[in-house]
């Protein structure tokens, strides 16, 4: 007796013909060579010359990322009262050496720095809360928080304004105002 799903000899023949021969197959070219004549010439992508800016064209090249035109505001309040409110809320929790930095002629990062001091890992906490929880009452939530009191370094990303609160040793390592030498210093509170 025999299985039918086992194919009798006779029948492998006739599957073996069935198979396709490689010549048969298209080539990569010929699949090249038929997709493009398959496009209308109206879906080829034009080719446009940039355009320069003047405000650009005049700006000297820096290294980095590329500098914005203006700033762009947070909400409905710019970033420099951001920024000066960032500053008091740090000043009234005793932080130290308070630095604004307007870094938006140079890059796209943000338009802002404040970089100041804390004497410990508690007061440092304490800075960054005071100034999370002062500008979330006045409607301006932050974007992220980075960083713990415990690395010495805590980071506020409000937008267009970014806080940087670090313990002494860790801000003379780092040295974020050298960094940034080629901004201008809006406000120092020593």
């Amino acid at each position: 007796m025999t299985d039918p799903a086992t194919p009798s000899p006779a029948a492998k023949p006739a599957a073996a013909a069935k198979k396709p021969t490689a010549a048969k197959k298209p080539t990569a070219a010929a699949k090249k060579a038929t997709t493009a004549a398959a496009k209308p010439a109206s879906a080829a992508k034009p080719v446009v010359a940039a355009k320069k800016a003047p405000a650009a064209a005049a700006r000297k090249p820096t290294l980095g990322l590329p500098a914005r035109e203006a700033p762009v505001p947070v909400g409905d309040r710019a970033f420099l009262d951001i920024a000066r409110r960032v500053v008091e809320l740090a000043e009234d929790k005793k932080a130290a050496d308070i630095v604004l930095l307007d870094i938006g002629e140079l890059t796209t990062l943000a338009d802002a720095f404040v970089i100041c001091s804390g004497g410990s890992e508690r007061q440092l906490d304490a800075i960054a809360d005071a100034i999370v929880e002062g500008l979330r009452a006045e409607g301006v939530r932050p974007i992220g928080r980075e960083g713990v009191a415990a690395s010495h370094w805590v980071l506020l990303d409000f937008g267009g304004v970014v806080v940087h609160i670090f313990t002494p040793p860790e801000r003379d390592f780092y040295q974020l105002e050298k960094h940034w030498s080629e901004a201008r210093t809006v406000l120092r509170v020593q």
